[in-house]
């Protein structure tokens, strides 16, 4: 296997060394239940976010994270551990569809080929990965299991009591035992203990009924209202063009979609929803359990949202409606001058006044083109209408009128709010604009502005409760609130529950029906899985210039696979029946229609972590004790479990990490994971910069055409296509700056292990920093030179048997203590400048074997083609073991203490002299010697040394005059 020549061919042995790998499954990775798992060592889970295969491939700032939790784990693995480190691709989903449609080919062909693809470049990087656990979200076997977990989700309840989800059907039996009743809204009642009549339950609310009293019908809509996955009527924001609904960060705040401009209107759609929102209290608070920066933390504490305040009831004049408001300020109550309500709210045609109708009407159709991101921006002037209707203020009677705003959405709290202008920078605003009464209620500390002031202070115009402080007021006025029946304290998240369909093709089908005759929602049963996604010949949504346009999702020309008939098991599920079969005797058959929407791109990527651990389970999502043993908390690492190190981009900081802590925590309390939390440590990379350049029109100019003329303050960029001048600016690489420079292309002209070593020595993994390929040569000249250091001209290895003097033996004891300390704590960049200094201190002469060695060993992680070609020729010809399953130097702490030190000896401050002395000299020694040496001597005649100041191993300073 060993190339015969001393010539540095990179690209030889770089493709030899990646084919050995996957031929010789390298890197696999034994777990429980396998021959070779070995239990004593330590195990240790790397994992990357795992990318979306696009249609141009990675560019060069992709990999930085993946070639650092490379190293990371080819270092694990040499210091004895059992190392998963898999890879995987999110395929599913909006993106791969449009490249799909623009492209004119199915997106099942289009994403299969960019994976193949972007495989093929992970290889080309020399990625140690476990090749037999590879996934994508797109593969049926895959997305068997995200149905699966759909269906977990469906099955189950949120139990408030336990704080934990539990299965449908033990709240079934609850409700038949009658421990829980059914209000009258259709809430769940706990009732202590069991009976036989409703009649002896006491204290129960009007209308309250047993499970036994509701019909098959009212039962089932019970069971929907209370399910962790339900379908609900909410506003969205529609593009009838695209024929989709379209999330608020893909609404321009013009009101029209960020592609193609189209007009985009809110409206209320029937959709899935995932009940993220009964785990908002388990989501913020396990954020101590989990070892993530501190400023991932807090973005997720701040979309979660969590506040303390009060429910209020503001009854409707002359009407039995009442308005509910949440407020984190019940002690400004008596400054509450008006009301607002959002757009969409339900009783905006309640309260509307027959004159204010049609300018409600049209300030209604107005706020449907604005995006939430818009309504809410601070930057915007405050707009709103007067309905024409009053609320009365419950702490003083007062009339206030009623109106609308769209700074005011239905996504937080009740879709409506009291405004107190004096004590609210928006409402205070608005009150200006609108000429409504402003009401001191809080005095501030000295002689602030109570204008618009929103801290703390001391009660005023607020009744038999002036003179209180905020806190003392709002326990007090909270208190009053739940005694007159007029609200409670309450506690709110700016968290919404998770809208889960999309009206795409590209995504996992439901595994649900629809009762052709009722309408009704039911479970397919879990045998049916996975529903798999047809194909069809026209994916494009239905586009519309109505947007009042029914959705017309692409998976309703499948009409074949949409309409099913099928039969109910005793678990209220539903069984197939398909052509030429029958039902069970006695069993009626039923038809159904299909769901028709899609499951959104981020559902394959909620729980893709664990089903690494056990890809060719077809029988489960992952075996307990796999799942156990890979997802308990490392030696040392976050109580919380689960993954020991991922690495990814902080922009996933909130929606992906915060839906897959979510679904975690579902499998977790239904027991089928162990750990609280998926993710124990987060680690997020910086990214790679480059250089961007525009025209005269600020259109970017692909850099492949950029010229640059001339150094200095005279440096010019011509664009060599035109001969125009252009602009240059820093900043993401990527494709919509046509500054990306491709990883094969580097790979080609300077080698895969020049490229590995180059990212990881630009900076620290965490920090972003500017790439230039000028750069990159120094370090293809350290590798090269690594290369000469060991191969002769001829082929021959410059290594000899005997050991290393006693200052090279001492500073390779040095490296290796430094190197891993530096791979431990993922400070690649400093290792790498350890070993390029251990490099530099060899001489031109043949190298020790055992500074040869355990110099390879050191530097394989970052560049393992290398290292293997070097390991292998030092080994002889036979030698086919890989250097990645080597053992780790271990170093002598006693080596690494300097034998000698060097100290500054300075007379009045200044330096004088450098002396050397033993490590260990006292400050004895170093005086004695100090002002023995001939230099100081001389300095110090005619003088008298007044007193000698030693620090020991650094300085001596002598006063003297």
């Amino acid at each position: 296997m060993s190339t015969p020549t001393g010539h540095y061919d990179f690209a030889a042995f770089e493709a030899k060394w990646q084919k050995h790998w996957i031929e010789n499954r390298t890197f696999r990775t034994p777990q429980p239940g396998d021959e070779d798992f070995d239990a004593s060592r330590p195990k240790f889970y790397v994992l990357d976010m795992f990318p979306y295969p696009s249609g141009v491939g990675l560019h060069v700032g992709h990999p930085l994270g993946y070639i650092a939790t490379d190293i990371f784990s080819r270092y694990l693995r040499m210091r004895g551990f059992n190392v998963l480190h898999p890879m995987g691709y999110d395929a599913f989903g909006l993106p791969a569809e449009q490249y799909a449609v623009e492209h004119g080919v199915p997106p099942r062909e289009t994403t299969a080929k960019n994976i193949a693809n972007m495989r093929a470049q992970l290889q080309r990087l020399g990625m140690g990965y476990d090749w037999d656990r590879e996934i994508a979200t797109t593969d049926v076997a895959y997305y068997k299991w995200t149905q699966w977990i759909f269906l977990q989700l469906y099955n189950s309840w949120y139990d408030p009591e336990e704080d934990t989800a539990r299965p449908l059907a033990e709240l079934i039996h609850s409700l038949e035992c009658e421990n829980r009743v059914v209000g009258p809204h259709g809430e769940l009642v706990p009732v202590a203990g069991a009976s036989t009549g409703l009649q002896e339950f006491v204290g129960l609310p009007p209308g309250t009924r047993t499970w036994s009293q509701l019909t098959p019908e009212e039962r089932h809509d019970v069971l929907d209202a209370h399910r962790l996955a339900y379908l609900d009527e909410v506003a969205v924001n529609w593009c009838p063009a695209l024929g989709t609904v379209l999330a608020n960060e893909e609404v321009t705040n013009e009101g029209r979609s960020d592609r193609g401009n189209h007009p985009v209107y809110r409206r209320p759609l029937r959709q899935w929803m995932l009940r993220i929102t009964a785990y908002a209290d388990r989501l913020e608070r396990d954020l101590e359990l989990v070892d993530w920066p501190e400023a991932i933390r807090l973005m997720q504490g701040n979309w979660i949202g969590r506040s303390e305040g009060a429910e209020v009831d503001f009854a409707v004049e002359d009407s039995e409606e009442v308005i509910r408001v949440y407020t984190t300020r019940p002690d400004t109550l008596f400054g509450a001058t008006y009301m607002v309500l959002a757009p969409e709210h339900e009783l905006v045609d309640v309260v509307t006044s027959d004159e204010q109708r049609a300018a409600v009407q049209a300030y209604v159709e107005q706020a449907r083109h604005r995006s939430d991101l818009d309504r809410t921006a601070e930057t915007k002037e405050k707009t709103g209408v007067f309905t024409g209707g009053y609320a009365i203020n419950p702490v003083n009677d007062e009339r206030i009128p009623i109106w609308i705003a769209d700074y005011v959405l239905m996504g937080y709290g009740t879709g409506a709010i009291m405004a107190v202008p004096a004590h609210d920078t928006r409402d205070y605003e608005f009150a200006l604009k609108y000429n409504l009464p402003i009401v001191q209620v809080v005095q501030p500390p000295g002689n602030e502005d109570w204008r618009g002031y929103v801290g703390d202070g001391i009660a005023v115009n607020s009744g038999r409760f002036d003179g209180l402080t905020t806190a003392e007021f709002k326990k007090q006025i909270t208190e009053w609130l739940e005694s007159e029946s007029l609200g409670k304290g309450a506690v709110n998240y700016k968290l919404r529950d998770w809208l889960f369909s999309r009206q795409r093709y590209w995504g996992e089908p439901f595994p649900i029906l629809h009762d052709a005759a009722t309408g009704q929602v039911f479970a397919l049963d879990e045998s049916e899985l996975p529903v798999e996604l047809p194909t069809i010949e026209d994916y494009r949504p239905q586009a519309s210039d109505d947007p009042n346009a029914p959705p017309a999702p692409p998976l309703g020309r499948a009409t074949d696979w949409a309409n099913v008939r099928g039969y109910m098991t005793e678990a209220g599920s539903v069984k197939l029946v398909r052509p030429g079969q029958d039902a069970p005797a006695g069993v009626p058959v039923r038809a159904f229609r299909r769901e028709l929407n899609t499951m959104p791109q981020w559902a394959g990527s909620c729980w893709y972590y664990l089903r690494y651990l056990d890809k060719h389970n077809d029988d489960a999502l992952v075996a307990p004790e796999v799942e156990d043993y890979w997802m308990a908390p490392c030696d040392g690492g976050p109580v919380g479990g689960g993954v020991d190190l991922y690495v990814g981009g902080a922009e996933h900081a909130v929606l992906h990490l915060l839906y897959a802590r979510f679904w975690h925590k579902v499998l977790y309390d239904l027991g089928y994971v162990s750990s609280p939390e998926p993710f124990g440590r987060l680690f997020n990379q910086g990214y790679i910069q480059a250089y961007a350049y525009q025209d005269a029109r600020g259109m970017y100019v692909d850099v492949n055409d950029i010229e640059e003329q001339g150094e200095g303050k005279d440096l010019r960029f011509i664009r060599k296509s035109t001969g125009e001048p252009v602009t240059r600016s820093l900043g993401k690489m990527g494709k919509s700056l046509k500054n990306a420079v491709a990883p094969d292309d580097i790979c080609h002209n300077y080698g895969t292990d020049t490229l590995r070593a180059y990212e990881m020595y630009m900076g620290p993994l965490e920090a972003s920093k500017p790439w230039s390929t000028r750069d990159i040569v120094g370090m293809s000249r350290f590798l090269q030179a690594v290369w000469r250091r060991f191969v002769a001209e001829d082929g021959s290895i410059m290594v000899v048997e005997e050991a290393p003097d006693d200052r090279l033996h001492r500073l390779l004891h040095k490296t290796v203590k430094r190197v891993t300390f530096d791979m431990h704590n993922l400070r690649f960049n400093t290792a790498i400048a350890a070993l390029i200094e251990l490099n530099n201190a060899l001489s031109g002469g043949a190298v020790p074997r055992q500074v040869a060695e355990t110099f390879l060993k050191l530097l394989a992680p970052i560049a393992p083609h290398l290292c293997e070609e070097l390991w292998q020729r030092l080994r002889g010809s036979h030698w086919h073991r890989s250097i990645s399953v080597e053992r780790w130097p271990a170093y002598d702490e006693a080596l690494c203490v300097e034998a000698e030190v060097e100290i500054v000896v300075q007379v009045m401050g200044k330096i004088k002299a450098r002396i050397t002395l033993p490590a260990s000299a006292d400050e004895g020694q170093m005086r004695e010697v100090a002002l023995a040496d001939e230099r100081i001597v001389a300095e110090l005649t005619g003088k008298t040394v007044r007193k000698v100041v030693c620090i020991p191993g650094r300085l001596v300073n002598i006063v003297a005059n």
